[in-house]
């Protein structure tokens, strides 16, 4: 038989009126004899509609007592549970009429007091809000890891920056590096030149010291002929002749110059490679003159006039040679001419001359000694 137990406004546990109807499969059983010996003794008198609402109350009224005992929610949420309840407590009370319930299930729950929509709303709203909540964390969520991703975007570009930085930093100074070296390596040349050059122009140098001094030892040569040649014209102008005694020490004399003048000669051409070979030469030819002049003294002492003017005559040449020294230095001469006087080398040794004719002028203020008297009385 198939029943359908409705139970109207019943009271749960909460004191909510409510309505529910189950649908419930029970059968008389015969196939257990006492549980046929019980239906036949509280049903043989009786006819199927007064077993159907025998059974039918029995389950309604089991129905009502769960229905009190739980709460709308419960009853509403979990029907599993109250469904369970109802086929328990009815198989038991049923069973001792001999019939079983096969099966119980709740069909339908509603009520008047409009609270299962209340619920409803609450729920919905419930759910709305945990939309919202879930919306809104999703923004959330979506938000921050877009923050996220735009941080570690950032970061990555950052990085990259840095790294583009880094490698533009070891570029310069690896450039900086290589420049540098090769400043060095230019200038380490450079000097290398200079040093070849300076070399170079110090061995032009030592040449041009060694010239000079075989030009000094042949003009001191020329100075010593000269003495000779002067000395045989004396020798044949003066009318008192020298004396065995003068011969002597002109002998010794010239013996010593020609010995002082070649160990000058040598000794300039020792110190030639040190750039000194020219004030030595001088040095050693101004002893030599120095000491030839001392020893000539004691011999010309009866020369008097003829002595001056030897003296003189060979001073001449080499105050003239002091005058025009610093000319052979000049690289370069530049002449300015008014019109009224020469240029050139006449030029030049007009200057040369008239510095050497202020000689004797300066000589006698000086000393108060007129040597060009004793000259042109002879």
């Amino acid at each position: 038989m198939t029943l359908h137990v409705e139970s109207p406004r019943v009271y749960t546990a909460q004191g909510v009126p409510l309505s529910v109807t189950g649908i419930a499969q029970v059968k008389i059983q015969g196939q257990h004899e006492e549980m046929l010996l019980s239906a036949c003794e509280q049903f043989l008198d009786k006819t199927e509609h007064q077993v159907h609402t025998v059974a039918l109350e029995t389950l309604e009224g089991h129905q009502r007592a769960i229905m009190g005992s739980m709460s709308v929610e419960e009853i509403y949420k979990d029907r599993k549970k109250f469904n369970q309840h109802v086929f328990e407590v009815a198989s038991t009370d049923l069973v001792t009429m001999g019939i079983t319930v096969l099966s119980y299930t709740l069909k339908d729950i509603h009520d008047d007091e409009g609270y299962l929509e209340a619920l409803g709303m609450a729920r919905t709203a419930e759910v709305k809000r945990d939309a919202r909540i879930g919306e809104a964390e999703a923004r959330k969520e979506s938000s921050m890891k877009e923050a996220i991703a735009e941080e570690e975007r950032m970061a990555a570009a950052y990085i990259n920056d840095t790294q583009m930085a880094k490698a533009k930093r070891d570029f310069e100074l690896k450039k900086a590096s290589y420049d540098t070296e090769v400043e060095t390596k230019r200038a380490e040349a450079e000097l290398s030149a200079t040093l070849q050059e300076a070399i170079t122009k110090q061995k032009i140098k030592e040449e041009q010291m060694q010239i000079l001094v075989v030009e000094r030892a042949q003009e001191v040569q020329l100075q010593r002929q000269e003495i000779l040649r002067r000395e045989k014209e004396l020798q044949g102008t003066v009318k008192q002749p020298a004396d065995a005694e003068k011969y002597r020490l002109e002998t010794i004399a010239e013996a010593t110059r020609n010995r002082l003048i070649l160990e000058a000669e040598a000794e300039a051409e020792s110190i030639r490679v040190k750039g000194e070979a020219e004030a030595a030469a001088i040095h050693a030819k101004a002893t030599a003159e120095a000491n030839i002049m001392v020893m000539k003294a004691e011999a010309w002492k009866e020369f008097k006039e003829a002595a001056m003017m030897d003296l003189y005559l060979q001073t001449l040449p080499k105050i003239a040679a002091e005058v025009a020294a610093p000319l052979s230095q000049v690289n370069k001469v530049t002449l300015i001419s008014s019109g009224k006087s020469g240029v050139g080398a006449a030029k030049l040794t007009g200057e040369v001359m008239d510095i050497v004719s202020r000689v004797p002028e300066m000589v006698q203020k000086m000393t108060g000694i007129d040597i060009v008297k004793p000259v042109r009385t002879v």
